[in-house]
């Protein structure tokens, strides 16, 4: 039978992660600190073991970076600094975690993967109840994921092993937010 869970690994892109992205100098060195890489594949391994449905979300926009909004503290600096191009280096998930074809592969414009994306229909079709959320920013898109999640009636479980933020007190007052609205457990503890 199969899961009423995904896994969905957030904006673990080489512009964010990646030792050479321009996140190099804060995600990337979190994620190492933290062992979120390790952990997210240990996750997406037991994942995909328990029939569980992996998929990958991706911030990106169009090489002319028409859905790229200008007054966003965010994403304003996209373009003048050449980051989140689609169809580059640059938002490809980062190679440790070893996509397949088969996994959803959900691309955004904003923070929240539910926002203008193809995530809620594939949810909707594929019976998901439950989100088993990972990734970069913990306070950006984790935080947003939860919070839309919570309000669309889905289970939210947070694996905090495999999330990171810019530092590690932005990390910390994210989770502190979310435990009102999501489970908090890690990779080897969480139940799938």
């Amino acid at each position: 039978m199969p899961s009423d869970s995904i896994l969905l690994v957030m904006d673990m892109i080489n512009d964010l992660v990646h030792p050479d992205g321009t996140g190099a100098k804060t995600y990337a060195v979190k994620c190492r600190e933290r062992n979120v890489y390790e952990n997210t594949v240990r996750a997406i391994e037991r994942a995909r073991k328990a029939g569980v449905m992996v998929g990958f979300v991706r911030v990106g926009f169009s090489p002319d970076y028409r859905e790229c909004p200008p007054n966003s503290p965010v994403f304003s600096k996209a373009q003048e600094n050449g980051i989140f191009k689609l169809g580059t280096w640059g938002t490809e998930v980062h190679s440790v975690f070893a996509p397949r074809e088969s996994d959803a592969d959900i691309v955004k414009h904003r923070v929240s993967p539910f926002y203008g994306t193809a995530l809620a229909p594939l949810l909707s079709a594929c019976g998901i109840r439950r989100l088993i959320l990972t990734g970069v920013s913990t306070n950006g898109v984790v935080s947003a994921a939860v919070r839309e999640g919570h309000d669309r009636d889905f289970a939210c479980v947070i694996l905090e092993d495999c999330c990171a933020g810019a530092s590690d007190d932005e990390h910390a007052f994210a989770l502190a937010g979310l435990r009102r609205f999501a489970t908090v457990t890690t990779a080897g503890e969480v139940e799938l």
